[in-house]
C-alpha cells in the first residue's frame, strides 16, 4: 500500500473518531441558572408537601376506613348469625322471583357463577 493511501486512512480514522455533532459550549447562562434553581426550589417544597399529605391524610384515613370496614363486617356477621337463630340455624330461601339469577345462555362451567359461594348465594342448579 502506498504511503498516501496509509495516511489517508488514517486521516479518515482519525476525523471519524471526532464527533463532529458534539458542540463546546461555555458555561450556561445566569439565566438558565437562575432558572433551574428556581425549578429545584419548587420541588423541593412541592415534594416536602405530599410527604406531609401522604404521612398526615393518606394513611390515617386508610387506617380509620380498614377500622370502620371490620367494624360494618362485624356487624353483618352478627346479623347473619341472629338470622340463622331465628330460622332454625339456616338462612331463610331466597325467593324465586323470575328476575332473580335470570340465564339466557348457561356459563361453559355449569349453571352457576364462576364466583359461586353456596353460603351466601342461592344453588341454581336445583
Amino acid at each position: 500500500m502506498s504511503l498516501v493511501a496509509r495516511s489517508t486512512r488514517s486521516a479518515t480514522r482519525i476525523i471519524s473518531r471526532t464527533r463532529p455533532y458534539s458542540v463546546v459550549v461555555d458555561a450556561p447562562s445566569s439565566e438558565w441558572v437562575a432558572k433551574r434553581e428556581a425549578i429545584k426550589h419548587h420541588a423541593q417544597g412541592t415534594t416536602s408537601l405530599w410527604r406531609r399529605i401522604s404521612f398526615f391524610v393518606c394513611f390515617p384515613t386508610a387506617i380509620a376506613v380498614t377500622i370502620w370496614v371490620r367494624n360494618v363486617e362485624a356487624e353483618h356477621a352478627e346479623h347473619q348469625e341472629h338470622i340463622k337463630e331465628e330460622n332454625g340455624g339456616h338462612l331463610p330461601e331466597v325467593p324465586g322471583y323470575d328476575y332473580l339469577n335470570k340465564r339466557v345462555k348457561p356459563y361453559p362451567w355449569g349453571p352457576n357463577s364462576l364466583f359461586f359461594n353456596p353460603h351466601v348465594n342461592k344453588d341454581m342448579s336445583d
